[in-house]
């Protein structure tokens, strides 16, 4: 009975390093917006763990903004040496896209292959590699086991893994998004209106030396004005920065799902450069995130 109450402080401790999140161990990614950042243990995404990105809609099956919103993480990892380990099954991932946000195409080694399970058993194997920095993987089905194998070999190298959801139709979806996984969070990121960014008009504003405010009379020369004038007809007439239509900044709908050791949560965001930095979007950015309701799921792992 003594030996067995001897045994106790170790057995306690042997538990708690067991249920130590990987945030604690391996250290985090920080999104660099304190919105999201305070919203995850630790401050960041957990490097060590498996992290699940769905799409919303049509990008459901395409897989694109889920695309985008990894290798805008991983880009921040660093600059240091490590290759990238992308198990795709179609060969339609975009070079230029990746790069796009903070990503370096030259840094991918990329695994081709038919079926989900071997998508899963490569990015096993590419978690016990040496010199990879990340390993993501496009899967339609995971299995509950297959997503804990995962989960546990990326706590055991310090890697952090992404596995992006590509469902082949509605009855796959349907079927899969409702199955409980291994993965420390579940994100789903689909698409809003681009907000127009303010551009330099191409067009000058000018006016006649004269004080009928016609620009238009032939054969004189025309001078430039004040930026803000008032013509000849009563109309006003300015020159600087205007908001054009065309395509605008990209800006997301980004929900954590779950979030094992946090609580589900909503933000629109908008992506600040090529480094793929996400900020809020600017009618966000001074009230709170929103949360939104969390979805049916067993917790696991």
């Amino acid at each position: 009975m003594i030996e067995e109450r001897a045994l106790l402080p170790e057995l306690r401790e042997h538990i708690r390093r067991i249920e130590r999140p990987a945030a604690a161990t391996h250290g985090v990614v920080p999104f660099g917006v304190a919105a999201i950042d305070r919203m995850l243990p630790g401050g960041g995404l957990a490097r060590g763990a498996l992290h699940e990105i769905l799409g919303a809609d049509g990008d459901e099956e395409d897989g694109a903004l889920a695309a985008a919103f990894s290798a805008g993480i991983i880009g921040r990892l660093g600059a240091g040496p490590g290759m990238v380990l992308w198990c795709i099954s179609p060969p339609d991932l975009y070079g230029p896209g990746i790069a796009a946000h903070g990503l370096d195409p030259a840094r991918l080694v990329l695994v081709r292959a038919s079926r989900d399970a071997e998508i899963l058993w490569a990015m096993e194997e590419g978690l016990r590699a040496p010199g990879i920095i990340a390993v993501v993987g496009e899967v339609g089905v995971l299995a509950a086991v297959a997503s804990r194998r995962l989960q546990l070999a990326a706590e055991r190298s310090g890697i952090i893994a992404f596995l992006l959801r590509r469902w082949r139709d509605g009855g796959q979806a349907a079927r899969e998004r409702a199955l409980p996984n291994a993965a420390a969070t579940r994100w789903r990121i689909a698409a809003l209106p681009s907000r127009h960014v303010p551009i330099p008009s191409p067009v000058s504003v000018i006016r006649h030396p004269r004080a009928s405010g016609d620009p238009g009379a032939a054969g004189t020369p025309l001078v430039a004005l004040d930026p803000r004038f008032r013509g000849g007809d009563g109309h006003e007439a300015r020159i600087g920065r205007e908001t054009e239509p065309g395509v605008g900044r990209p800006r997301w709908r980004v929900e954590l799902l779950r979030c094992r050791g946090g609580e589900p949560a909503c933000w629109e965001v908008e992506i600040a450069d090529a480094t793929g930095h996400l900020s809020l979007a600017a009618t966000l950015a001074d009230r709170p995130a929103s949360s939104v309701a969390m979805e049916k799921l067993r917790r696991t792992g």
